[in-house]
Parts: C-alpha cells; sequence; structure tokens
C-alpha cells in the first residue's frame, strides 16, 4: 500500500525526517513508536500529504504521491486519518457527524448516508448514541464516532495519531478494541501510539523511530523478542518496566 524511500522533511533548519525507508503491505497494521519528537506524526502527515515533503519518494497503491502536490485531495479522498483530538462538529449529532462527508464530497444520498452511518456506528459499538450530541458522549466514544466518520469516506488505508492520547484510561480499551477489529478484518492501517499492549495485539510490524529516523522496523514478535537494536531494547526496558 505505502513504500517510502529516502524520505527527508525539514521545518527550516530543523531536519525533522531524515532519509525514511518504509514498506506497507496492503491488508497489514504497522505501528509506529518512540520517544516524543522522534517525527513519528510528521512522517504520518506526510503519508497523508498534509505536509510537503524536501526529498524522497512516497509510493501509495504503486503511484508516487509525494512530489504530486495538486493531486493531494484526491489521495486523501482515499486515505482517512484520525487525530488526538476528535474534531467533531459540535452542533451535530453523532450519526450527522458521520452522514456529512459522504453527502458533500460523494454525493451520497441521504438516505443511503443515513443508513451506512448507523451500521458504522454498530461497528464501532455505539449504536445506542446515533442521535447523541458530541458533549452527551464521552471522549471514548467520541473518537469511535471519529473512526466511523473515517469509515464513511470508505478508506483504502487509516491513518493514526496517537488517538487515545486525549482519553482517561479507562476510556483507552474501548477504542484500541475497535482498532484492533479493523486491523484484523484487514484494513491497512499505520498508527502511531504508546499502547504497546496495542502494537502486540493488533500490529503486524512494529517501526521505531528516533531524532527522524527509522532505528528499525521488524515483524511485531521479532521486534519484542528482545535482540533488536541497543537503543530499541533500552526503550522498551524503560516503557515495559
Amino acid at each position: 500500500m505505502y513504500q517510502v524511500r529516502s524520505l527527508y522533511k525539514s521545518f527550516g533548519t530543523f531536519q525533522a525526517l531524515k532519509s525514511i525507508d518504509l514498506t506497507v503491505p496492503t491488508g497489514s497494521t504497522t505501528v509506529l513508536i518512540g520517544p516524543s519528537g522522534s517525527g513519528k506524526s510528521t512522517l504520518l502527515r506526510c503519508l497523508n500529504l498534509l505536509e510537503p515533503i524536501n526529498e524522497g519518494s512516497i509510493l501509495f497503491n504503486n503511484q508516487e504521491i509525494g512530489t504530486v502536490v495538486r493531486d493531494a485531495y484526491r489521495i486523501r479522498r482515499q486515505v482517512a486519518m484520525v487525530f488526538q483530538n476528535f474534531e467533531l462538529f459540535q452542533h451535530l449529532s453523532a450519526v450527522e457527524n458521520i452522514m456529512l462527508a459522504p453527502m458533500k464530497v460523494k454525493g451520497v444520498p441521504r438516505l443511503e448516508a443515513h443508513d451506512r452511518a448507523l451500521a458504522l456506528l454498530e461497528k464501532v459499538r455505539i449504536p445506542d448514541k446515533a442521535d447523541s450530541y458530541p458533549d452527551e458522549l464521552s471522549g471514548g466514544q467520541q473518537q469511535r464516532v471519529a473512526i466511523a466518520r473515517a469509515l464513511a469516506m470508505d478508506p483504502m488505508a487509516m491513518l493514526y495519531d496517537e488517538p487515545t492520547s486525549a482519553l482517561d484510561p479507562e476510556m483507552i480499551r474501548e477504542v484500541l478494541d475497535v482498532m484492533t477489529e479493523l486491523s484484523q478484518g484487514g484494513m491497512t492501517s499505520i498508527c502511531v501510539t504508546h499502547e504497546l499492549a496495542f502494537a502486540r495485539r493488533a500490529a503486524d510490524q512494529i517501526v521505531f523511530m528516533e531524532q527522524g529516523e527509522v532505528v528499525e522496523a521488524r515483524p511485531t514478535e521479532q521486534f519484542f523478542s528482545g535482540t533488536g537494536s541497543p537503543r530499541t531494547r533500552a526503550f522498551l526496558d524503560q516503557i515495559l518496566h
């Protein structure tokens, strides 16, 4: 689905990403981990063309997208992104939030969009919240509405930027369970997260980043085997103990 080669991204004189190489197979789940400021979210934003790259190549579904800025809108219609903050429209109910983009962007008839939205609320396990407004929902419920809204555009891939970081601990599991089900269902997913239990359960590969570079990318079982680079082992020791 994604092939990234020799990607560089800078903000002024600050080099945020340095020679990034990454392959994300179709139907797989990749988790990006690493200390704060390592470039994980910047990489995710580059993959969704929210940030222009300085050098390198990004192939999406075998098409070069990294240098074709004029096609950014078309690409974003095929890739959904879920952010830390839910970004729901406060004046719309849950079902209306989900219906909006298919109707406005894809021209889906209102009744069809409504039925699809209800089905997606069922998928994310909150069918009874269809008529609730964001301020009537918990943080976990709002994030699940945001995931359903993303799915309403029938994306080829889902990008998650620390989707549980704004949630209370008891709400994290309900969001991660939905993400795990989507991953196990074959949705191509790339997730920036500190939730290593989710990574163990759902990821096909783990990518450890530091100071704008990929330290290593390995299949999940190998990554947690304790045989990785000294820097990776030191990071895991700090997080897991």
